[in-house]
């Protein structure tokens, strides 16, 4: 079979094999089982897919495990998988040749190492895993851990208004705080909590701080004997607190995970290329206002070619928003309604962080392309039939990287109940405009103690 021949095999295989199914497609029994609910036949497809342990996307393999276990009450289970998540995320992170291979290859070739968000994720359900253990000290340890992941990211990105601080992170370390009777810390950690909201988050997300936040303030600032500044919150928030005995069954506290994640999918921006001078080539879209300038030496002639360039498509990541089918939620104990408040919008930040890292991400999409283009124009100096080929080649494996964290929730809701003590009947209720759904929990009270409880609607609006 002469060269030519076998090349064309070559290139009607790569064409086939590169559709533009997103990763959700490609895993669609996996996702279709999770979304339904039926989490046990999600986790049994987790276990027969033992090649996803060694994958390319073995991050987000470990990353479901951690989610599916944690969903079916195997905390300690949950916590192995999510730590070996964050720990390879960690290690792709320091790994240079990684990290050069994402400026050359189709970013689908290369390892996924996770967005930065998804490994704060992946700290929060350690939390709550540790807390559903009792174990709050080391629930702690995890939102620490996250914090200071947070500062090393805010180094990461240029942006002024960026995300470096997670108010709802530091209102569940003075949650856990307060559980433990350390109300001096629950104060402080609330405290800041509140600051975050009222300034970083109202502005890049537009949330406001819960009220149950505001009166867990004014609870543990009283407790903690900082009289001032609570009467200073007080007039603040234009609430007054009133020191209650602690209630006979201690008190339940409810997260509630609504909907799911965005979906990443494919989108592209077509530039003109144009020669400037001093060796200069500058890639430029007007309707979105960019310009991209790359520099060649002009004394060797193995660089003309890049010169020889008009115009290009690149491709890109974007979210597609899985709106969640309910909209609001309470709790209902005893023919008293809690309401259910959103604490963390998990799809915002999402964006967010996409967002900061789109212009690396178009510096990345321009060069792998420029280079694609230089190699095509060197090979048709040789034989033109080659060179056709290479561009189909090259268009064809043009694609953005649609792999991202799909199990996670959309949202992160939560209240505080006073329970009494023995059975406590509890009823969870979710709504939307085309309809409403009841779940019933029971706990039993007892003085003292706290306890933590997560549940997750895994509905949404949009189906892929």
């Amino acid at each position: 079979m002469s060269f030519r021949k076998a090349f064309l095999n070559f290139v009607i295989i790569l064409l086939i094999t590169s559709g533009c199914a997103s990763f959700y497609q490609i895993n669609y029994e996996f996702n279709k089982n999770f979304e339904e609910g039926n989490i046990e036949e999600a986790a049994s497809i987790l276990d027969q897919n033992k090649r996803a342990a060694k994958s390319k996307t073995r991050f987000l393999y470990y990353a479901n495990q951690g989610v599916v276990e944690h969903l079916l009450g195997n905390y300690e289970a949950s916590n192995e998988w999510l730590e070996q998540a964050y720990i390879f995320g960690e290690d792709y992170q320091k790994n240079y040749l990684n990290f050069a291979a994402s400026y050359f290859l189709n970013p689908n070739l290369i390892v996924y190492p996770g967005e930065d968000h998804e490994h704060l994720i992946l700290l929060y359900y350690k939390a709550l895993n540790f807390l559903k253990m009792k174990d709050y000290e080391s629930a702690l340890v995890e939102c620490r851990r996250l914090n200071q992941r947070l500062l090393e990211l805010g180094d990461k990105y240029r942006s002024e208004n960026k995300y470096q601080k997670d108010a709802f992170i530091n209102n569940l370390m003075g949650i856990i705080y307060d559980a433990s009777g350390d109300y001096n810390n629950a104060f402080i950690a609330y405290r800041n909590s509140l600051n975050i909201y009222q300034n970083e988050y109202a502005e890049m997300f537009g949330l406001s701080a819960p009220e149950q936040l505001k009166k867990d303030l004014l609870r543990t600032g009283t407790l903690a004997g900082f009289q001032s500044e609570v009467d200073q919150y007080s007039q603040e928030f234009g609430m007054s607190y009133t020191s209650q005995p602690a209630s006979e069954g201690g008190e339940l506290v409810f997260f509630w995970h609504n909907g799911l994640a965005p979906v990443k999918d494919e989108w592209s921006i077509n530039f003109v290329a144009i020669k400037g001078s001093g060796g200069q080539i500058i890639f430029q879209n007007d309707e979105y206002g960019l310009n991209f300038p790359f520099f060649y030496d002009t004394g060797e002639d193995g660089n003309a070619s890049i010169t020889d360039i008009t115009g290009t498509r690149v491709a890109f990541p974007k979210y597609v928003e899985r709106e969640p089918f309910f909209q609001s939620a309470s709790l209902e104990l005893d023919n008293y309604f809690y309401p259910v408040e959103k604490a963390e919008d998990l799809n915002a930040i999402a964006f967010k962080t996409l967002r900061e890292r789109m212009l690396e991400e178009l510096g990345k999409g321009l060069l792998r392309v420029a280079l694609k283009k230089t190699i095509e124009k060197e090979v048709r100096k040789e034989d033109e039939t080659i060179g056709f080929l290479v561009g189909i080649m090259n268009f064809a494996s043009e694609q953005a990287d649609t792999r991202n964290w799909q199990t996670i929730p959309h949202s992160i809701h939560y209240t505080r109940v006073p329970l009494k003590e023995g059975e406590n009947n509890v009823k969870l209720i979710t709504e939307g405009p085309r309809g409403k759904s009841e779940q019933s929990f029971v706990f039993a009270g007892e003085k003292g103690e706290t306890q933590f409880q997560t549940y997750q609607s895994l509905e949404s609006e949009i189906s892929f």
